[in-house]
C-alpha cells in the first residue's frame, strides 16, 4: 500500500499544491515555517480523519478562506486506485469519502489506510501526563479492532453519564445506589474487556519495543514499559464498591480503565527523569518502529511511515541506524522531512533505494 498522489486546496499554509510521490522513500527538504510538517499532517488526515497536531478542524483552513480539502489517491490492492477525500467547510460537519462514498461514522475508517508518524512531538509521550499515553496505546489497537474503538467509545459515554449522576447527587443532596449502578454495569463489562486487550496487546509489543531500541542505540540497554492499572489489583465491580465514598466527594469516578498509565523505564529507572534527551529521542522511535512492526503483522501489509524531523538530538549513528532500518524490505512507503538538504543527499549518495526529494518554499505553499 502506498500513497501515489496528494492534493491540498486551502489547508493550512498551502492554497493549492499537487505530489505524486514514489512508492519507496519520499523527503520533503526547506527551512522552518514552510510547511514541510503540514504535508505529513494531510497524510495523517487521510488516515486518522483528523489533524496530528490540532483537534480543531476548522484552524486547519487556511487564512481568510471558507473551507479546505485534502485528496489523496492510494494504490493498495494489483495497482487498483483508490480515491480518499476530506472536506472540512466552516461552521459544517467533516466529511470523508472513499471512493466518492461518504462514510456514515469516520471511526468506520480507522485502519484502512495504517499509518505511523514520528514526531518530535512524540517525547510528549514521556513527559505528559496519563491521558496522552493511554490515547497512543488506543489509537494504535484501534487500527486493527474495530470492537475496540466501539467498546472504547461505548465506555467513554458510560463514564460522562456517571460522572455527570454524581455531581447531580451533590448538588441535589441525594444518592441514588440504583441509578449509578445502571452505569457500572456498563462501565464494568466494557472497562473488563479493554483492560484485557491492552494487556494482551503490551505482553506482544513490548519486545518488538525493546528490539528496535537496542538496534537504534546500538547497545544492550534495559529497557520496559509497564502498565499500570487498577484493575490489575482486582476485580472492577469490587474497585467500583470500593471507591464509591470517594467518588461521591470527588463528583467523578476515581478509578476505572480511564486512569490507566504506562511507565516508560531505562536501566530500571523513569526516562521522564533520567534519560538524556537523546535516549529519550531513542524510545520514542523504538515505540513507533514497534508499533510499525506490530501493524504491519496484523494487517499483512506495510502502513506509511512519516519520520517529521526526527535526526534532531540524534547522532549521525543512529541516523545512519534508522535510515538504513526503514529502507529494509520490511519497510514501505516513507515520507521524511528535514531542513538540510545536504544531510538528506548525502545520506543517500551512500545508498541504492529509490527516493525523491521535494524543495519545499514559501512560494509552493502559495
Amino acid at each position: 500500500m502506498y500513497l501515489k498522489k496528494l492534493t491540498l486546496t486551502n489547508f493550512k499554509n498551502y492554497s493549492q499544491a499537487d505530489y505524486q510521490f514514489t512508492d519507496k522513500i519520499n523527503c520533503f527538504v526547506g527551512n522552518n515555517g514552510v510547511g514541510k510538517t503540514n504535508l505529513l499532517d494531510a497524510i495523517h488526515y487521510l488516515s486518522f480523519c483528523k489533524s496530528y497536531f490540532n483537534p480543531i478542524d476548522s484552524q486547519n483552513i487556511r487564512h481568510q478562506e471558507d473551507f479546505f480539502a485534502i485528496n489523496g489517491v492510494y494504490i493498495r490492492k494489483e495497482d487498483s486506485p483508490e480515491h480518499l477525500q476530506c472536506i472540512q467547510k466552516r461552521n459544517h460537519r467533516k466529511k470523508f469519502l472513499l471512493n466518492k462514498k461518504e462514510y456514515d461514522r469516520l471511526a468506520d475508517h480507522i485502519g484502512q489506510f495504517p499509518l505511523v508518524m514520528i514526531s518530535p512531538y512524540d517525547r510528549d509521550l514521556i513527559n505528559d501526563g496519563s491521558e496522552l499515553r493511554r490515547k497512543y496505546i488506543d489509537s494504535v489497537i484501534s487500527q486493527f479492532d474495530k470492537f475496540y474503538l466501539d467498546d472504547l467509545i461505548n465506555y467513554h459515554k458510560a463514564l460522562f453519564q456517571r460522572n455527570a449522576l454524581l455531581k447531580t447527587f451533590s448538588e441535589r443532596k441525594y444518592f441514588d445506589t440504583g441509578e449509578l449502578e445502571i452505569w457500572d454495569e456498563q462501565m464494568i463489562r466494557l472497562g473488563t474487556i479493554i483492560h484485557e486487550k491492552r494487556k494482551t496487546f503490551l505482553d506482544q509489543f513490548i519486545p518488538i519495543f525493546r528490539h528496535y531500541f537496542n538496534f537504534i542505540s546500538c547497545e544492550e540497554e534495559k529497557v520496559d514499559i509497564l502498565y499500570q492499572s487498577q484493575l490489575s489489583d482486582g476485580e472492577y465491580g469490587a474497585l467500583l464498591a470500593d471507591a464509591v465514598g470517594r467518588d461521591r466527594s470527588a463528583q467523578y469516578s476515581t478509578v476505572g480503565i480511564h486512569k490507566d498509565d504506562l511507565d516508560f523505564m531505562i536501566s530500571g529507572y523513569p526516562a521522564k527523569r533520567f534519560g538524556s534527551q537523546g535516549q529519550q529521542k531513542a524510545f520514542v522511535i523504538a515505540i513507533k518502529l514497534a508499533q510499525f512492526d506490530y501493524t504491519r503483522n496484523i494487517k499483512g501489509f506495510k502502513p506509511v511511515l512519516l519520520l517529521d524531523d526526527v535526526f534532531d538530538k540524534l547522532d549521525d549513528l543512529r541516523v545512519q541506524q534508522l535510515i538504513s532500518l526503514v529502507s529494509e524490505n520490511n519497510f514501505g512507503q516513507v515520507f521524511i522531512t528535514d531542513t538540510s538538504e545536504d544531510r538528506i543527499r548525502k545520506i543517500f549518495d551512500n545508498m541504492e533505494i529509490e527516493h525523491k526529494i521535494f524543495r519545499i518554499s514559501s512560494a509552493v505553499s502559495g
